[in-house]
């Protein structure tokens, strides 16, 4: 799975929806994206905070497993955290953001789902949060899946 790199989608100024591409990076426990100064997706997230990341998929089959983040993206303009940010962003990345001169966003999560498929048997595992469950639905053909059933191989109880 391409780690570099996520998909996320904004909700554009006439309504409808924007698929954009962006570099995820965790810091302090948190999700945070980072945009060009003055980019479009930036200017989406700060009328409607909304938003959708995913992650890439790179095989047919799905075998890799994809994420799934809903929730709401927080402007964080403070200079002190952009810059504590470029500082671990050139660090892990080597890459050199000029703090005021980018757009960060943290995600405040909503849900997260992971999904992954079993070419051999056409099963599809899910795993989400919150709350957490996890779930198998059998392939019962080419295109179809069955009922859910409760499963454990996903997620770990503590």
């Amino acid at each position: 799975m391409n780690r570099g790199v996520v998909l996320i989608a904004t909700i554009r100024n006439d309504g409808s929806p924007r698929l954009s591409a962006v570099e995820p990076f965790v810091l302090d426990g948190a999700l945070w994206l980072s945009m060009l100064w003055g980019s479009t997706k930036a200017a989406d997230l700060r009328r409607d905070p909304r938003i959708l990341v995913h992650s890439t998929i790179t095989s047919r089959d799905g075998g890799e497993g994809e994420f799934k983040i809903r929730g709401h993206a927080r402007s964080e303009d403070d200079q002190d955290v952009q810059r504590r940010y470029a500082n671990a962003v050139a660090s892990a990345l080597g890459w050199n953001p000029e703090p005021g001169r980018f757009h960060l966003f943290a995600v405040d999560i909503g849900q997260a789902t992971f999904v992954q498929y079993d070419d051999a048997t056409g099963d599809q595992h899910v795993a989400m949060w919150p709350p957490p469950s996890e779930f198998i639905r059998r392939g019962t053909g080419a295109t179809t899946l069955g009922d859910r059933e409760p499963a454990t191989e996903i997620l770990v109880s503590s």
